[in-house]
Parts: C-alpha cells; structure tokens; sequence
C-alpha cells in the first residue's frame, strides 16, 4: 500500500523523477495588458515538468510527479505532458480542488510591463504532502529533481520536500533548483522563504541557483560566496546569466578538495526570454546521467538554454544528442565564437558543425 492508501506496484526506474506543479498556461494572442488582450493560446508550464518533457525530448525515461483537478485543464496537463514521452501514471487527481492556471503578456518577463495572474490559490497541487502522494514513484528514479516552487506552495508541501530532501541511505540523487518566487512565499505564511530555501538546499545533492536570486534571497553577491553558505550539495551550479555558469563540485570545506569549473554563456539571438533556467537544469541533467565531465554538463547547460531562448514559449525541441555533444566537444575558442538564432537545433549538418572548424558560421538564421 501507498502513503495514501493506495495500492501500488513497484515502478519502473526511470533515468529522473520531476515532483511539482504544473499549471495550464494561457498566451496572449497579441502584446498589450491583460486588460486589452482579446484572446489567449493554451500551453503548459511548471519548472519541474518542463524539466520533464525537455529531457523526455532528449531520450531519457523520465516521470512526473504532481497533483491536478479532476477537472478538464487537468486533462489537458497530463495528456500534454504525456506527449512529450513523459511517464503521468503517478500524477494524482483530486475531485475537490482545481487545477491551477496562469495568465501572462506577451513582453519580457524582465520589462515592468510584464503582468502574470496567476488562479492557484487552494489548488490541486498545494494538497501534495507526504500522505497523498505515492513515496515509491517519487523516488523511483536515478536522479530526483525538486524546485523551491514545491514547498512555497502550502505547510504539506514544504513538508513533503523537507522529506524528500532528507539525508538517508540509498535515495536518489536529489536535485534541487532553488527558484525563488518572492511573491509565492510572501503569500505562504508557513515559513520564511529564503531560509527555507537555503534549508532545503543544504540537503540536496545537486543545487541549481541564480547569482541574482542568490543575492536576493540570501544576500550573497558571486558565486564563491554562495559555495560559502552551500558546503554540502556534492555540486553547485550557480547561473550568471549571460556571463555564464559556475559549477563547484567535490567538498568544500577544511579539506580544500573542491573544484571550480566556469563556462561562459552563448551568444544567443533571443525570441523569449522564458524557459531557459529549467532547459539548463535539463541539459546539466541530461549530461549528468551520461557522467559526462563537469564542463560538458555546463555546455549542454547553455546548449539546452539557447534552445529555449531561440523559441517563443516554454519548450523548444532540443537538438540531437550528438548535434550537442559536437558542440560542447568545441575548444574554447570556437565555444566562444558560437552564435545561435531561430532553427539552430535543426543545423546539425553544417560542415563547420561537422569538425568544430568555422563554427562561427553556426546558424545565424534570421
């Protein structure tokens, strides 16, 4: 039997495991306020099951875990889920509470005119807690992948992640995005966000965070000083946006035995500026499951990222496994020189794609 009471069957080792919540998204058919949009296109978002389908895209077995309405958007939530390759059978359906939705402008989320309304107050996903949902999925994976979007969520929530983010024998290895949503938190009152984060954090293996929501929520400014507060995650990426990622990994400590490994960002022709945090945290993941060194987990990373940056929503097709590996195979140089636009995941025959050389030529497509 499950937590919930539930029977179960043993499930299948899938290559991750996505925990969290996912919500029906709605686009803006033309930019302007909420006010003034006329009509709006259906997609999908959450950071972990957008993690999900991109790495479900770039062939691993992957399983999200979540909780959603018995409701039509959640119909829509697993079957859109589901058709990226992504295993829905653990997601849970509560006949009570609904699924959550969102809606956003069309401009940069980076722009004071950018305006999200997000309905997720009392939803189907904020009920996920160690007694509803099934522990056997959650941690039938080789890599578990969390955000601090979970526990912001509702008291059960935080719960379910400070259980799963425990230190014990024979879990799997937990990874962690930190992603701090100040607002999620202000609304919380179950605790206090950024200590709550950096709790959790502590507790994982792998820990993905921005240098900006670092110096936000902790007030830590580069990414030495965010190791500093962070000692324990066996790896520690920290994200500088267009500067590039820093990754520590080893031990940190008295022992002095940690290693640094930093590679800059591409130039990137950018559509949107939405999805590329989680496409990254899928390429170091994607590499991570192929123990591929450090630097090559930063480059898929970045490649993942500009696969995101170079579409309009979400989710990009990724390029082809061996398309990603030439390039992240690139000396520093041509690494450098890189420039990727609309269409680039599609270029893996370019002759200068093929041998590394002119890979300044790589895809400038309008």
């Amino acid at each position: 039997m499950t937590a919930n009471g539930r029977t179960s069957t043993a499930p299948d080792v899938a290559d991750v495991v996505a925990l969290g919540e996912s919500m029906v998204t709605f686009l803006p058919s033309r930019p302007g306020r909420l006010a003034d949009v006329p009509s709006f296109d259906r997609a999908i978002g959450g950071a972990e099951s957008n993690v999900a389908c991109v790495l479900a895209a770039a062939g691993h077995s992957v399983r999200w875990v979540g909780r959603v309405g018995a409701d039509g958007f959640g119909d829509h939530l697993v079957e859109a889920i589901g058709a990226y390759g992504v295993d829905v059978r653990a997601v849970r359906r509560d006949p009570a509470r609904p699924t959550g939705i969102y809606f956003r402008t069309a401009g940069d989320r980076a722009t004071d005119a950018h305006e999200v309304a997000y309905y997720r107050a009392g939803s189907a996903a904020s009920a996920m807690s160690v007694g509803t949902m099934d522990l056997d999925a959650i941690r039938s994976g080789r890599i578990l992948h969390l955000s601090g979007i979970t526990p912001a969520l509702s008291a059960d929530c935080l719960g379910l992640t400070r259980e799963l983010t425990a230190r014990r024998p024979g879990r799997p290895l937990v990874s962690f995005d930190v992603n701090h949503r100040p607002g999620l938190w202000r609304d919380a009152g179950h605790g206090h966000g950024p200590e709550v984060l950096l709790e959790l954090a502590r507790g994982a293996d792998l820990v993905f965070v921005g240098d900006d929501e670092a110096r936000d929520a902790w007030g830590l400014d580069g990414p030495e000083a965010v190791r500093a507060a962070l000692p324990e995650p066996e790896l520690l990426v920290v994200k500088q946006g267009a500067t590039g990622a820093t990754a520590f990994h080893g031990a940190a400590g008295p022992s002095g035995t940690d290693q640094v490994t930093s590679v800059p960002a591409l130039h990137v022709d950018v559509v949107a500026a939405v999805g590329a945090g989680d496409a990254f945290a899928a390429g170091f993941l994607s590499a991570t499951l192929r123990d591929l060194p450090v630097r090559d987990r930063l480059r898929h990373g970045h490649l993942m990222a500009a696969a995101a940056l170079t579409v309009p929503g979400d989710l990009a097709t990724p390029p082809a496994r061996d398309h990603a590996d030439r390039l992240a195979a690139l000396d520093d140089t041509a690494w450098g020189r890189l420039r990727l636009g609309p269409g680039w995941t599609q270029d893996g025959e370019r002759p200068g794609d093929r041998t590394g050389e002119g890979a300044d030529e790589e895809v400038r497509t309008p």
